[in-house]
C-alpha cells in the first residue's frame, strides 16, 4: 500500500502574485475553443424549432423561448 502526499505552501508575496497573473494571461492567450461545424449548427437550430412546434399547444412560453434560442444560432 502506498500513499502519496502533496504539500503546497501558499506564497502570497508580490512576486508570487505576478507569477500567477502571468500564468493566467498565458493560459487566456492560448485558450482554444472548439470549432462548431455549420451542419451541426443547422441541426441544432432545426431540433430547437421542432421542439418548439411540439410544445406550442401545452406551453407557448416554452415554445417562444426555444425559438429565441434557435434564432441566436
Amino acid at each position: 500500500m502506498s500513499a502519496t502526499t502533496l504539500n503546497t505552501f501558499a506564497d502570497t508575496g508580490y512576486f508570487a502574485n505576478i507569477a500567477n497573473a502571468a500564468r493566467q494571461l498565458i493560459a487566456a492567450l492560448f485558450a482554444v475553443q472548439p470549432a462548431v461545424s455549420q451542419r451541426n449548427k443547422e441541426e441544432t437550430i432545426w431540433w430547437l424549432n421542432r421542439l418548439a412546434a411540439d410544445s406550442e399547444l401545452h406551453s407557448p412560453n416554452l415554445a417562444a423561448e426555444l425559438r429565441y434560442f434557435a434564432s441566436r444560432g
